[in-house]
Parts: C-alpha cells; sequence; structure tokens
C-alpha cells in the first residue's frame, strides 16, 4: 500500500509540474506575442497558438491530477472519499470537457513562412 502512496504523490506532483510547465512557455509566448504586438506586427495568429499550448498542458495536468486522486481513493476507500473523489472528478471533468471544446472550436495554427 505504501508504494500506492508513493505513485499517487509522484503523479499529482508530475500534474502540477505540467501546469506550472505549461504556463511558464505560455507566458514566454505571451510576452514575446506583446513585444512584436507594440512593434506593431499582428500577433493574432501568436495569441491563438497562445491558447492552444496552454489549454494542451491545463489539460495534461488536470488528468495526472485525476489519475492521482483515483489511486488515492483507492488507497483509503471509505464512503466519504468516495464522495469527494466523485464531486473533484466531476468538476475537473467539466472544465477538461469545457477546455477541450473551446479548443476544439478554434481553427489549428497554420505556421506561416518568414
Amino acid at each position: 500500500m505504501e508504494y500506492l502512496h508513493h505513485a499517487s504523490f509522484g503523479i499529482g506532483v508530475l500534474g502540477v509540474l505540467v501546469i506550472v510547465f505549461g504556463v511558464l512557455c505560455g507566458l514566454v509566448r505571451f510576452v514575446r506575442a506583446e513585444f512584436s504586438a507594440a512593434r506593431g506586427m499582428s500577433v493574432d495568429e501568436e495569441r491563438k497558438q497562445l491558447r492552444h499550448v496552454l489549454g494542451y498542458y491545463l489539460l495534461l495536468g488536470l488528468e495526472f491530477l485525476i489519475a492521482a486522486d483515483i489511486i488515492d481513493t483507492l488507497i483509503k476507500p471509505s464512503t466519504q472519499d468516495l464522495i469527494i473523489l466523485g464531486a473533484i472528478v466531476a468538476i475537473r471533468t467539466v472544465i477538461s470537457y469545457s477546455l477541450n471544446s473551446e479548443l476544439a472550436h478554434e481553427p489549428p495554427h497554420k505556421p506561416t513562412l518568414t
């Protein structure tokens, strides 16, 4: 049982690291795009790509966090823990569905030749 706790903790940490990495990548892209916009360049495509990249990392991180919650519940399956897990999974699933839906309705980024 101890190894499941360690696995769950590691997967949870991985999920958080994925989200933090995505936010940092998004921040770098955002700053670059805003500097380009300040120089008068069109940055609409860069902003769309930023939304896709950030959304991807948020979704991936959420999936890791859901997996960690499921493993935690396997370790100590009380009724209260199952209810809490159900609520957490439901909330994260709605968030994931919303992000997926939003990203699917935007046309994919097409790189431009410069």
